[in-house]
């Protein structure tokens, strides 16, 4: 397996190193044309386009944003490249779901979702079979957690002194105003009642110093909840540190006798 990297911040980072301990280094990172010439001293192949990657890459991992994925997802796919993202909330764009769907066809490769910042959600994917009532979805994260994010303009995240409900919508609206933020959201909506009949709401709270994920569903198969409290990445605090080890787990799954 060969793989390339698109994003190269604290979990573009996390991934390299974890993936270069298990003998997977990347090969090529896709940048933007002003850093072709930046490295830190690795050997990877830098380029700026999807037509520049080496032949004979069969996995692309982007550990980047929403904008590297709606830049360079399609054309990936269209290459018959397989790519896992973290980027998930970027397919609230109904025009971009559509068109990376187009193009896995076309190019006979497959968008994977990294989605392990939230657990639960092969829980949720089978209760949907049987058929979903009602998944709501909540984030909690201390103020520091949402700098950057419109909380900003909804709350005074200096003054907090109890839990605040900064947002409250439909899954989709979330992972749209919130692109950095709510890419869990966006997970739990594909794995159940879809963006729009999935509620989301979020919470800048002080009392707490780990990122909160809830989600409560129910349905023709009973009732659950589930919550996990993980903690982010210590170059970015608004990064998940399970999210970027679910890259890692999403890349080791894929070279697996047995895998789940």
């Amino acid at each position: 397996m060969k793989i390339g990297l698109i994003g190269e911040g604290a979990i573009g980072r996390y991934v390299t190193e974890k993936l270069t301990e298990i003998g997977l280094a990347p090969q090529t990172v896709l940048t933007r044309a002003g850093r072709l010439h930046q490295t830190d001293g690795g050997t990877a192949l830098r380029v700026d386009r999807v037509a520049d990657l080496p032949s004979d890459i069969t996995l692309m991992v982007d550990c980047a944003g929403h904008e590297a994925l709606t830049q360079h997802g399609a054309a990936i796919l269209e290459r018959g490249i397989d790519l896992v993202t973290i980027s998930i909330g970027a397919l609230a764009d109904r025009q971009l779901e559509q068109g990376l769907q187009a193009a896995a066809r076309r190019g006979a490769a497959q968008l994977h979702l990294a989605t392990g910042a939230i657990g639960a959600l092969d829980c949720l994917q089978a209760a949907r079979v049987g058929g979903l009532s009602q998944v709501t979805y909540t984030g909690r994260k201390p103020p520091e957690g949402w700098r950057g994010s419109p909380a900003e303009e909804q709350v005074d995240l200096d003054a907090l002194t109890e839990a605040a409900v900064h947002f409250k919508g439909s899954a989709r609206e979330a992972a749209t105003a919130y692109p950095k933020n709510a890419n869990v959201a966006a997970a739990v909506a594909l794995a159940g009642l879809g963006f729009d009949k999935t509620t989301a709401q979020l919470i800048a709270d002080p009392e707490v110093t780990a990122n909160i994920h809830e989600i409560h569903a129910t349905g023709a198969f009973g009732s659950f909840h589930f919550r996990i409290e993980g903690t982010a990445l210590p170059d970015n605090p608004r990064s998940s540190a399970l999210a970027a080890m679910s890259v890692v787990s999403a890349v080791e799954r894929r070279r697996a006798a047995i895998t789940t």
